[in-house]
């Protein structure tokens, strides 16, 4: 029997050393230990980490949150500015046009003034032209008067062989004139 107990001694270190050969075989001592041991860990990464990390991305959340918050805010700015430069541009536009029509009414009015002003010069010019022409025809009959008694004495005085006085060469030229403007 001796000799099977070192057989059997040899069969159960051979046991032993191939469960400590094989790694999924865990020796329950190492398995207590390993769990106390991540028990330990969890508790102090539950006391430590934990709320550092909850802390972080708490932080990490208020921050994203204000940011959007910011865009949002940023991006409704934006658009209250956008209303305001298109109002702006609607307004210049509308001014524009403004300054247009009333450089248009302006011109207009420009032009009737500038053509009344031509007109009533243009009609100066006529009546001074009608008056000049009236005085140089005036002169003329007159002249023509002059030259036609002188004839017209001439004439008698040969046709008649008397001598007229001034006088009355004058009162008959008048009178000849008159009958002839009476014609």
């Amino acid at each position: 029997m001796h000799a099977a107990l070192p057989t059997l001694i040899v069969g159960a270190t051979d046991a032993a050393s191939s469960a400590h050969d094989n790694p999924l075989v865990v020796e329950p001592s190492e398995l207590v230990w390993g769990l106390v041991s991540f028990l330990i860990l969890i508790a102090i990464l539950a006391k430590v980490a934990f709320p550092s990390l909850q802390r972080v991305l708490k932080e990490r959340s208020e921050s994203i949150e204000g940011k959007l918050a910011h865009a949002e805010q940023e991006r409704i700015e934006a658009q209250r500015l956008l209303e305001e430069y298109r109002q702006q541009l609607d307004d210049a536009h509308a001014e524009s046009r403004r300054i247009i029509d009333q450089a248009r009414q302006n011109a207009d009015r420009l032009e009737s003034e500038l053509r009344a002003k031509a007109e009533e010069q243009a009609a100066r010019i006529v009546d001074r032209a009608k008056e000049t022409i009236r005085v140089e025809r005036d002169q003329a009959l007159q002249a023509l008067r002059s030259e036609v008694g002188g004839l017209a004495v001439d004439l008698a005085s040969r046709v008649v062989g008397e001598s007229l006085d001034r006088d009355r060469h004058v009162r008959l030229v008048d009178q000849y004139i008159q009958e002839l403007d009476a014609k």
